[in-house]
């Protein structure tokens, strides 16, 4: 069994300064900081390790997607599974973005990190990269994150805490498999045969916007007069836009600028056919992102636009099931 490590930095390998405050250290010391933390990993697999950057993930930007996909590819053949190291802050965009770039996995690509760095004695580092390194030798395809018990669908995990261990959950879904004594994967689990065709690239220039009440007008005005390509807007419920808002989207219409709308709240789905005021939203042409995660919204929405030639291509991009990651009621 071989596995290789895609190493991103994070937390697992970072140290404290005198003041406490977590470092990222010099790649050779953070490799050294990962490896040591389990020396017995060769009893679960060959191990080979390829270096995408050392940083923390808040400065993860699409071309660091790009190239994992890309090391991916180039080793897709020599290895039988995939564990990409990554700071928890962006965990889940990036599993997001990776399950759309990924497409047709035969064997599984796994993220992890921490929360507390492997040095540490309490540290929850060393269980969560052990077992992310048996999930990725598994029969199992798709991308996922490992993390404290559970198995997330990449396309459908965010990040719910910033202090406890089991600090993501499923949106709109259930976990793939859990960590007991063994690893326990569900009946819905993933399991095919292929190579991945990659599909890179990501347009960086959108924004996303969470509504808030009496938030101005302005803002969106203009940001939409500011030559973004797209933006993601976090509506109220099951998607509501005040009104105050609707001449910035028409706007945006006219300018062939797509608005996906989403719900502020962590389950649920939008619905705007509900209320007068989603109604007049889709009159105007916006996207619904349905039961879309945020990760999901954002990151799939960074890709449509990169091979979309129209407000009409992005919709469609949008409301196709690629990974699991969304669920388009037949009257949409």
């Amino acid at each position: 069994m071989k596995i290789l490590v895609l190493f991103c930095g994070g937390t697992l390998v970072m140290e404290e300064d005198e003041r406490g405050s977590l470092l990222t250290p010099a790649l050779d010391r953070a490799i050294e900081n990962l490896l040591s933390m389990e020396t017995r990993l060769g009893e679960l697999a060959d191990i080979d390790v390829a270096c995408i950057d050392n940083i923390d993930s808040s400065n993860i930007r699409p071309g660091h997607l790009d190239r994992v996909a890309t090391v991916i590819g180039e080793n897709y053949d020599s290895h039988d599974g995939f564990v990409v190291t990554h700071g928890t802050d962006t965990m889940a965009y990036t599993a997001s973005a990776l399950s759309f770039v990924l497409r047709g996995l035969g064997k599984p690509v796994v993220l992890t990190g921490s929360l507390i760095p492997g040095r540490r004695i309490e540290s929850d580092a060393r269980r969560n990269f052990v077992n992310a390194v048996r999930v990725a030798g598994m029969d199992l395809s798709g991308v996922f994150i490992v993390f404290d018990r559970q198995i997330l669908l990449g396309s459908r995990a965010t990040k719910v805490s910033e202090s406890r261990l089991d600090a993501f959950t499923t949106v709109n879904g259930s976990a793939v498999g859990d960590i007991r004594v063994d690893v326990r994967l569900h009946e819905h689990a993933s399991r095919s045969e292929g190579s991945p065709e990659l599909h890179t690239g990501f347009e960086e220039n959108i924004a996303i916007v969470t509504l808030a009440p009496g938030m101005p007008r302005a803002v969106l005005s203009n940001l939409v007069e500011s030559g973004i390509r797209g933006m993601v807007l976090r509506g109220f419920g099951t998607g509501n836009v005040a009104h105050e808002y609707h001449e910035a989207i028409e706007r945006a219409a006219e300018l062939s600028i797509p608005v996906v709308v989403t719900t502020q709240c962590l389950q649920g789905t939008t619905m705007m056919h509900l209320y007068d005021l989603g109604v007049k939203l889709l009159d105007l042409g916006v996207i619904q992102a349905h039961d879309m995660s945020l990760e999901s919204t954002v990151t799939k929405l960074m890709w449509a636009l990169w091979r979309a030639e129209s407000v009409e291509g992005v919709r469609e991009i949008m409301h196709t099931d690629y990974c699991g990651e969304i669920r388009v009621p037949r009257a949409a």
